[in-house]
């Protein structure tokens, strides 16, 4: 199990969304609803469940840098009013 930040993969991410299993499930129907995880892959959900709680995705390092950049821009447009 991995602990701390999440490394974003491009090659998994299309992997995950061009797979042979996915195609079948979305053109027979054969999805089960959103949420019954627990139900279709019992293992993957516990695995899932710890990982979200215990890492972070790398935009956690940007978020301080994008809010104090939001705050100079609406500063300098407050003063630009007056």
């Amino acid at each position: 199990m991995k602990f701390g930040f999440r490394v974003p993969s491009l090659t998994k991410r299309i992997a995950a969304r061009t797979s042979v299993k996915r195609i079948v499930q979305n053109q027979f129907g054969l999805k089960a609803p959103r949420g019954y995880g627990w139900l279709t892959n019992p293992k993957k959900y516990a695995y899932n469940k710890v990982y979200n709680k215990t890492s972070r995705g790398c935009i956690v390092l940007l978020l301080p840098v994008f809010v104090l950049l939001l705050f100079i821009v609406v500063s300098c447009s407050r003063l630009n009013r007056l």
